[in-house]
């Protein structure tokens, strides 16, 4: 007999019917405290030989419609090693078949990256290289630890870069980007990191919305806060992930930062930046070009041509925190995005982009961060 489970870390899908192997109905269940609804994962057990058929039946009420087109479901059998369940998007429902090699299969809408990894990459950082060390800033609201890994040596004239990720729980690349950065800059043989070490320390916070990642929301925290239209004013009661995180900005201050996402419907890797700000200076401009072309160079799943319009999110815009952050401190700010979908440009149909692609990804950031560090400040 066939059964559906979603109880286990970021487990989320809401099952209609499932009598019928070949016709099983499911539902995207929305975030705990808000609308938003597309991330799904799911475990099926009984399942080994079994034509299974799925249906997303509320796919065009989801939270982007648009990510769908050109979207394929990802599965693993071990929760070690994912790939891609051809899938198709028709008449507002998202449709995949399969017919499992194995008794149980896990189902997501992106590879995850469970708390219990994230717990792993803390505490193996602090004892991978001396100079790793783990803060604590706060807990959040479910009572989950907010963890800053600051990594170098705090030196007069040193810049300071931020980096954060997974803002939106439901964008887990984020946190694998995040993983493949920490590792680059905990090697000692790594020459960029070595390098960009000299002259900088990284401050690292590799899950922002540890609450929302457990429960299996898309976009907020457990009390429905969007945290990334929390920065112009974030409170504890609502948003104490973004309040923790900004009062140590201010504290210790930023001469760059980047801010991890994944977006739904562009199958490209791209950067937003400050355009939009009232305060954006030719300074920030020629900062930002610089980084593009840096990463141009050492990357070819980076691109340039296909993004976010200027000024996309209007009235929300000094609510982001690449925006805040770029014009509270004068500095170079972005918000990176992956895709839920393959890269158009050089796709891989197997695994699509995954969280392999992403840590390779997070590591590539190193040559632009250093390319443009002398002219930071």
């Amino acid at each position: 007999m066939i059964h559906l489970s979603t109880a286990f870390d970021s487990g989320a899908v809401s099952v209609l019917s499932s009598a019928d192997p070949a016709d099983i109905r499911l539902a995207l269940r929305p975030d705990n405290a808000a609308d938003f609804k597309q991330w799904f994962h799911f475990r099926a057990s009984g399942v080994r030989g079994v034509a299974c058929g799925y249906t997303l039946t509320d796919a065009a009420d989801s939270a982007y419609p648009d990510g769908w087109d050109g979207y394929a479901v990802r599965a693993s059998y071990d929760r070690q090693h994912w790939f891609c369940v051809p899938s198709r998007y028709r008449d507002g429902q998202l449709q995949f078949e399969h017919t499992p090699e194995y008794d149980t299969v896990h189902y997501a809408y992106f590879e995850p990256y469970s708390w219990e990894r994230h717990l792993d990459l803390v505490a193996g950082a602090q004892t991978a290289a001396p100079w790793c060390a783990v803060e604590r800033l706060g807990l959040t609201l479910d009572g989950r630890e907010l963890d800053l890994l600051r990594i170098g040596e705090p030196a007069p004239g040193k810049r300071n870069i931020w980096v954060i990720a997974r803002q939106h729980p439901g964008e887990s690349m984020a946190e694998w980007f995040a993983e493949g950065l920490i590792e680059a800059l905990l090697d000692g043989e790594h020459a960029p990191a070595r390098a960009l070490l000299e002259r900088a320390v990284l401050y690292v916070v590799p899950n922002m919305n540890p609450d929302g990642s457990v429960r299996g929301n898309l976009r907020t925290n457990a009390a429905g806060a969007n945290l990334n239209r929390e920065w112009a004013e974030p409170t504890m009661e609502r948003s104490p992930e973004v309040a923790l995180v900004r009062h140590k900005m201010l504290e210790i201050g930023v001469d760059a930062f980047l801010d991890v996402h994944g977006d739904e419907a562009i199958p490209h890797n791209f950067v937003a930046g400050c355009e939009g700000n009232p305060s954006f200076s030719a300074r920030q401009g020629r900062l930002q070009q610089a980084f593009k072309a840096a990463w141009l160079a050492a990357s070819p799943d980076f691109q340039v041509k296909h993004g976010y319009e200027e000024r996309q999110f209007g009235p929300e815009q000094m609510t982001l925190a690449t925006n805040w952050v770029g014009d509270r401190f004068d500095c170079l700010a972005f918000t990176i995005e992956m895709p839920f979908k393959d890269t158009a440009d050089r796709p891989l149909p197997a695994v699509g982009w995954n969280g392999e692609r992403s840590r390779q990804f997070g590591a590539s950031v190193l040559l632009p961060l250093l390319s443009v560090l002398d002219t930071l400040r």
